[in-house]
């Protein structure tokens, strides 16, 4: 397969995922601050920071309001991780490597273009913002599910599912880490029905709360919940999740190549890390600085995935 080829199938649906979990973070904004009493625009600090566009927020906005901060994530097409952005991204790069998709594919990816750029036209109220995150989310599922049930399992497959968990395994640890650096008011909070209802407001936005409740019998405990979403392999949006499936798509990549590259050794490590660990270690190092060092090493995993299969040759 050409480079470019495979940049095209990466970059396409990790920009997919990216639209639907920039709705997710908005999603885990909105009912964390309706947990706070006196909640104020700076809760939205912390979802910008988590995005990773707070300090291009400010470079078009003197002002935080939550407004602003959620039409900016949603719909400003000069913020390039917005919804409306990846989206587009996403379908460009289908239509780049459209003789590699199926028609199902190609289809669903155009039709969630051309639905969501009609909703995200105008202003949103906030009573519309359910509604919009549902369909979001929807679009992009509709997208991974025609995918799924018609492509070949081959090199094309395993670069579109690497691309997905690299960016699912990125946006899971933002979340997490956004509700438990930023968004918590105090240490003294820790524990207290206001942090249990923002832990429980994490788990609705990641589509975990009722898994989490099966496993755990609803007991929302801050260990527990960064277990489930972290070193849980069962569950879909868990780290550990994530890079089973990495490290065995690019397993498939090596043995059709016949040679293993950086990138293969990397994401073993990382799988390794969150194999043999235990929250409780997660914990004692600090949950911030784990979920800081696990951005740094998926962003590094990334680019050596990029040099090993030279997308851009």
């Amino acid at each position: 397969m050409l480079g470019r080829t495979a940049n095209g199938l990466y970059w396409m649906f990790r920009y997919i995922e990216r639209a639907e979990n920039i709705a997710r973070l908005v999603d885990a904004g909105l009912r964390v601050s309706l947990t706070r009493a006196g909640s104020s625009d700076e809760d939205w600090h912390g979802v910008l920071e988590s995005a990773g566009v707070r300090e291009a927020y400010s470079e078009v906005h003197d002002k935080l309001t939550a407004a602003d901060a959620i039409d900016y994530l949603l719909r400003d097409s000069a913020n390039p991780s917005s919804v409306i952005s990846c989206i587009e991204a996403g379908r460009n790069n289908a239509r780049m490597v459209r003789t590699a998709l199926t028609r199902e594919t190609w289809e669903a990816t155009n039709e969630a273009w051309i639905d969501l750029k009609a909703r995200l036209s105008r202003k949103l109220r906030a009573a519309d913002m359910p509604e919009l995150i549902d369909g979001i989310k929807h679009r992009c599922g509709l997208i991974r599910g025609a995918f799924h049930g018609s492509m070949l399992r081959n090199e094309i497959y395993n670069f579109a599912r690497i691309g997905t968990f690299i960016e699912r395994a990125d946006n899971t640890s933002r979340i997490l880490d956004v509700k438990y650096y930023v968004l918590l008011p105090s240490v003294s909070q820790v524990g207290s029905a206001l942090d249990n209802m923002q832990w429980e407001s994490i788990l609705r936005s990641v589509s975990a709360h009722r898994s989490y409740g099966w496993v755990y019998d609803g007991d929302y405990q801050s260990a527990n919940i960064a277990d489930f979403l972290i070193l849980k392999v069962q569950m879909p949006r868990s780290l550990a999740y994530c890079y089973e499936k990495i490290v065995s798509n690019l397993g498939y990549l090596a043995t059709d190549y016949g040679q293993r590259h950086k990138a293969h050794e990397t994401a073993d490590a990382i799988r390794a890390i969150l194999k043999r660990g235990s929250i409780t270690e997660v914990m004692d190092q600090g949950l911030h600085e784990f979920l800081e060092d696990f951005v740094y090493r998926n962003n590094q995993l990334s680019a050596e995935i990029s040099q090993g299969y030279r997308f851009y040759q």
